[in-house]
């Protein structure tokens, strides 16, 4: 009698779990622009959310420790004219965000480690170079400072935000709007998915299309894309019969897809997570009340469903964590923020183990915090891997007065007072300057501080005095 033989895999048994109720961001007014971005960025240090906001776009920045209800004057992200469409923190400074608008710029704001006393409305740096709104955002993973946009105008440029100079363009290759753009590990190549139903492999440096699908998926809602970290292409979309689909396809043989998983009818873009390490795929649809999740192996069937992560409430938008800022002695594989329309709660996915001890085959050396490349390098053609670092030890995020004084660029500096200009490499003091200013800054927060603690020690000395006259 034939026996059925069970799958290897240290990840069949990933279980998603909701934090706690104080673990999570209560009375935050998340944005209810329609567009189909997560709406949601996080690092190890901070968590920002677009926000609700008259009279332009803002977002929020919460220090991941800030859990609880968020006070409703708590100081906002403001700059721009029209609502914020996507934000994106730098992976190679944790106190470095863009985000990207509807008013067709792309803004690089700083922010500190302390709590600010007021808005922050003063960015680092206004990128302007897009005719119509700029829905997408995405960090080079290896090179310093390279930032890519896309926006309405079917243009995708690729900036230099050391400088706020224009590296690449590209043009003349997407007809109609680009629904996603996504890096490959090293950043050579980008996949994009667009308006038109074509899936495309690009080399931003060439200036031309590698590779092409016409109709990855037969459906009429929008396609996304991911790289594997092989090199292989994750996409997303639907059936000509509206049933969502996952499918993996191999660039160098773009007729069928290597795998495709039909799941579920709705009418929710499914937005994919994919984590290189664990090479876990973890598909999240606006709309929806599930993570279902799939691991991606070398062997037939090549795309293994694991389990769905269920809760009552739908998403209006899900953060992902990278590798870097996760619990590894609780075996935490990922780190979800999911987007309620009030609040931001934590999903945490963990692996059963019973050893408190650090679990080598669950955290391989992943991406740090270092570029592995300056932007003049990556476009002169260079290519290298994101420089790794071990978890063995726990990730602490370096203190953001201690990125300032190692970088020595315009991100590190804050912009002059007066109206918002466009600034170059020369304009750039300084680290020292730049420390000297920060810490003005700090005292007169600080000052400001102990004055109104002064003046209310004033009213409560004056309080007693009438009360003992009073009594007299």
């Amino acid at each position: 009698m034939s026996r059925r033989v069970v799958r290897q895999s240290k990840f069949r048994h990933v279980f998603g779990q909701a934090a706690k109720a104080d673990q999570s961001y209560e009375d935050i007014r998340v944005s209810k622009v329609t567009w189909d971005s997560s709406f949601c960025a996080v690092n190890p240090k901070f968590l920002a959310i677009i926000v609700e906001a008259g009279g332009g776009g803002a977002f929020i920045v919460l220090p991941l420790a800030k859990t609880g209800r968020v006070d409703k004057n708590y100081p906002l992200v403001t700059g721009h004219t029209a609502p914020v469409l996507d934000i994106d923190w730098c992976p190679h400074n944790d106190n470095v965000i863009a985000s990207a608008s509807d008013d067709t710029t792309v803004m690089v704001w700083q922010i500190p480690d302390y709590t600010p006393m007021r808005n922050i409305t003063e960015p680092i740096i206004t990128l302007e170079g897009h005719s119509k709104r700029v829905g997408i955002l995405c960090w080079h993973p290896t090179a310093r400072n390279v930032l890519l946009s896309a926006g309405g105008d079917n243009v995708i440029i690729i900036w230099n935000v050391g400088t706020g100079e224009v590296l690449l363009s590209l043009d003349d290759m997407h007809p109609d709007v680009i629904h996603s753009v996504c890096w490959n590990s090293n950043g050579s190549l980008l996949a994009t998915t667009c308006k038109d139903k074509t899936l495309r492999i690009i080399d931003p440096r060439k200036g031309q299309v590698v590779a092409e699908r016409a109709r990855p998926h037969e459906g009429a809602r929008p396609l996304r894309a991911v790289f594997t970290a092989d090199g292989k292409l994750l996409s997303t979309g639907f059936s000509r019969m509206s049933e969502r689909q996952l499918a993996l396809w191999d660039p160098n043989n773009f007729e069928e897809p290597v795998a495709l998983q039909e799941m579920d009818t709705s009418n929710g873009v499914l937005l994919p997570f994919y984590d290189p390490d664990s090479s876990i795929v973890y598909l999240c649809g606006k709309g929806d009340s599930s993570i279902r999740y799939f691991e991606i192996t070398d062997e037939p069937p090549f795309v293994h469903y694991l389990n769905t992560f269920s809760s009552k409430e739908p998403q209006r938008g899900m953060g992902f964590m990278p590798k870097r800022g996760l619990e590894v002695n609780k075996c935490e594989i990922a780190r979800f923020y999911k987007l309620h329309e009030r609040k931001c709660e934590p999903i945490i996915m963990t692996v059963p183990r019973k050893s408190d001890l650090f679990q080598d085959d669950l955290y391989p050396d992943t991406p740090g915090p270092e570029p592995a490349l300056e932007a003049d390098e990556w476009l002169s053609g260079q290519d290298a891997e994101p420089v790794l670092i071990s978890l063995r030890d726990g990730y602490i995020p370096p203190k953001h007065r201690e990125l300032r004084v190692t970088k020595r660029n315009i991100l590190d500096v804050r912009p002059p007072s007066g109206p918002r200009r466009s600034q170059s490499a020369s304009d750039a003091p300084l680290s020292q300057q730049h420390t000297l200013e920060t810490l003005l800054e700090e005292i007169k927060a600080l000052r400001e501080q102990v004055q109104a603690q002064e003046q209310r020690i004033t009213a409560l000395e004056n309080m007693l005095c009438e009360l003992v006259d009073g009594t007299d």
